[in-house]
């Protein structure tokens, strides 16, 4: 090999630089509140950067049951596994139709959809308490499910256009050639060869609800229908009364981790493959 084919332009290797440092640096982050997730109070604070010698497993005991974390477990996945299911039931066709379609005001509505990108979640709270309560639906799962659908909708159809953008048009021509109905040619055609990008964007979408925080901080009171993100508020409160379990926090911080780290270790490849090839055109 060249020389000159081995070498590495000063921009490339700063941006290596800063990409490994950043990702040794997460690495790091979560192999450390795993470690610290293990230890007893004394211990943490005594030798925070040391491994634990004799592993306290009890901390993610008091987590699970003591905290009602596995409440809350069940209670995000419900709600997150249901506004995932429903983001894509509804975002594929109408992604398909503003890739697809030829209609006055396409473009426009298309449009629209970018903008609900641009609002900043804090200036929806009055409004969303205002409709779930008028709809009955506030401080409920349902509720919860129906506003992570709304909010997510605009990001989902805007990837998901781009890739149905990206699909060559002549295998659609051809479906229709050979008698294909619009609905035959979206579901036997060009469904299968989305289905990357459905799964790069559900993916995302599944990470981005996971830890959501700030809505169903304000949309749920009741203890039995806190989520994850508010079981770890609410440890982090109980904290302030009872001299300060920090072993059980980050227990319970690993707990609400384990699934998108699981995400991220097994589908990594499948969703970087989706976005590449929604980036194409």
């Amino acid at each position: 090999m060249r020389r000159s084919a081995m070498k590495i332009s000063p921009k490339k290797l700063l941006a290596y630089l800063i990409l490994g440092a950043w990702s040794a640096l997460s690495v790091f982050l979560v192999v450390w509140v795993i470690m610290a997730s293990l230890k007893t109070t004394r211990g943490l604070f005594g030798k925070p950067w040391s491994l634990p010698t004799s592993p306290v497993f009890e901390n993610y005991v008091k987590a699970w049951v003591s905290n009602r974390f596995e409440h809350y477990f069940l209670n995000s996945f419900l709600v997150v596994s249901c506004s995932v299911v429903a983001l894509l039931l509804v975002a594929v066709p109408a992604a398909y139709v503003l890739s697809r379609g030829q209609f006055k005001g396409r473009r426009t509505l298309l449009n629209f959809f970018i903008f609900g990108m641009g609002i900043p979640i804090p200036l929806l709270f009055i409004p969303l308490v205002v409709l779930t309560t008028e709809l009955g639906i506030v401080d409920t799962l349902v509720g919860l499910s129906v506003v992570y659908v709304s909010i997510a909708l605009p990001f989902t159809i805007y990837v998901l256009q781009g890739f149905f953008s990206s699909l060559p048009s002549e295998l659609e021509s051809a479906a229709i050639i050979d008698g294909c109905s619009d609905w035959q040619v979206f579901w036997h055609v060009m469904l299968p060869l989305a289905a990357p990008g459905a799964a790069t964007v559900a993916i995302l979408n599944f990470v981005a609800l996971w830890n959501e925080y700030q809505i169903s901080l304000v949309l749920i009171n009741s203890p039995e229908n806190r989520t994850l993100s508010l079981g770890i508020y609410s440890l982090i409160t109980s904290m302030q009364y009872s001299g300060g379990n920090w072993p059980g926090l980050f227990a319970g911080v690993t707990i609400v981790m384990v699934p998108t780290v699981a995400l991220y270790i097994f589908l990594s490849e499948r969703m970087i493959s989706g976005i590449t090839m929604g980036g194409v055109k």
